[in-house]
């Protein structure tokens, strides 16, 4: 059985008997006389693109760059050149770097997709920010460094460019759900929120100079803090946090570069409209991968059974249509929403929608969870990076 929560789509298809059936045929006649939405190009100026990283997940392919209309993938990187060769194969690209600083340097390139290890991605991203490139990032936005977080938005304000974090849940359909429910007013102010990210695994994920091994669990939080940032908009500001330690080998004195001694950790979040927010990263509940999460209003709430509350006349809540030669991608879909609003975002001259401010909300609550889980549940302040009013 999957864990992911459905959309309403699959929810409805899952009621095939019961006294529920002809509400259930109601609400899918209803879906199907809806008229489809088409997507509708803004121009026909293609974006010249770079793309560095094709390791584990091969990301640098995977969010479908190169099977956008406005998009020209003209030159890729990845340091091992077996997986460069075959990064511009998938990206259907003739022109390879050997580096990152040397693909940046190329005067053709507009923006740069930074799919790079977790730890270089600030580094990476200030790097093709100071050589005039747009940037969207994999997550996080910064890899367990409040300075590193302070030096990518200065960089960011300072060169005046796009960057987007490309944060998968932002995009899940709940959570888009969610959010715009949220924008109507549907929920109200959000009492207590909740953001789960579960990865079991019975082998080690292999990655760049083992960054992975013996991971603080919230240096990687954005899967689940995009339940309450990416919904509402609002800030995590201060946190208390609990860690739970690993048997492995790797969370043992001497067992990973972090001194990280938890497998799990578990935050409680205060948000500043005065609520509460749960989340976590677990890697020791057996078998459970998922990414999932749940908000309660004033108005109402939503979890996997969709919307529940006040509001009688829901807006529309299916994602943005994408082009047809754009496939949805992995992670409930997210990857080609994300790489369509990043490139959208270039074309339109706008903010995307998960800015540098968003993605660093969405990335320091969780390093500094792991400080309060080092400190036995300390409550600790949650720095914040949005401009001055």
């Amino acid at each position: 059985m999957s864990n992911q929560p459905m959309d309403r789509r699959d929810f409805v298809r899952s009621i095939s008997a019961g006294p529920l059936a002809a509400l259930a045929a109601s609400a899918a006649a209803a879906e199907s006389a809806k008229p489809e939405k088409k997507w509708q190009p803004v121009s026909d100026r293609k974006i010249r693109v770079g793309i560095v990283g094709y390791g584990t997940c091969r990301f640098g392919a995977a969010f479908g760059f190169q099977d956008h209309p406005n998009v020209q993938v003209v030159a890729v990187s990845d340091l091992f050149p077996d997986r460069c060769a075959a990064l511009a194969k998938a990206c259907r690209c003739a022109k390879t770097c050997e580096s990152l600083e040397m693909l940046v340097k190329d005067p053709a390139i507009e923006a740069v997709f930074v799919a790079t290890d977790a730890p270089s991605h600030a580094r990476h991203c200030i790097e093709a920010l100071n050589h005039g490139k747009h940037v969207m990032c994999a997550v996080p936005a910064a890899f367990g460094s409040i300075e590193e977080a302070a030096q990518l938005v200065e960089t960011v304000k300072k060169t005046g460019l796009k960057y987007m974090m490309a944060e998968t849940s932002y995009y899940r359909a709940d959570c888009h759900a969610m959010r715009t429910i949220y924008r109507a007013g549907g929920l109200g102010r959000i009492v207590y929120s909740e953001g789960e990210y579960y990865h079991h695994s019975t082998s080690q994920i292999g990655s760049y100079k083992d960054w992975r091994v013996g991971l603080p669990p919230l240096w990687y939080p954005t899967h689940s803090t995009a339940y309450y940032v990416g919904v509402t908009g609002k800030r995590f500001t201060s946190v208390s946090c609990q860690g739970f330690r690993g048997t492995a080998a790797k969370y043992q004195p001497g067992g990973n570069r972090y001194k990280n001694p938890f497998a799990d950790e578990i935050a409680l979040f205060q948000t500043n409209e005065g609520g509460a927010s749960r989340m976590l990263m677990a890697h020791s509940t057996q078998g459970l991968v998922s990414e999932t999460g749940r908000v309660f209003g004033e108005r109402g709430w939503f979890d996997a059974s969709g919307y529940h509350g006040a509001e009688k006349k829901l807006p529309d809540m299916e994602r943005p249509p994408l082009p047809p030669t754009m496939p949805p991608g992995g992670h409930g879909g997210s990857h080609g929403q994300l790489t369509h609003e990043f490139i959208s975002a270039i074309l339109e001259d706008r903010q995307p929608a998960v800015s540098i401010y968003e993605a660093l909300a969405m990335t320091v609550g969780g390093i500094i969870a792991h400080q309060s889980a080092l400190k036995g549940g300390e409550s600790l302040k949650v720095p914040q990076f949005d401009p001055k009013a």
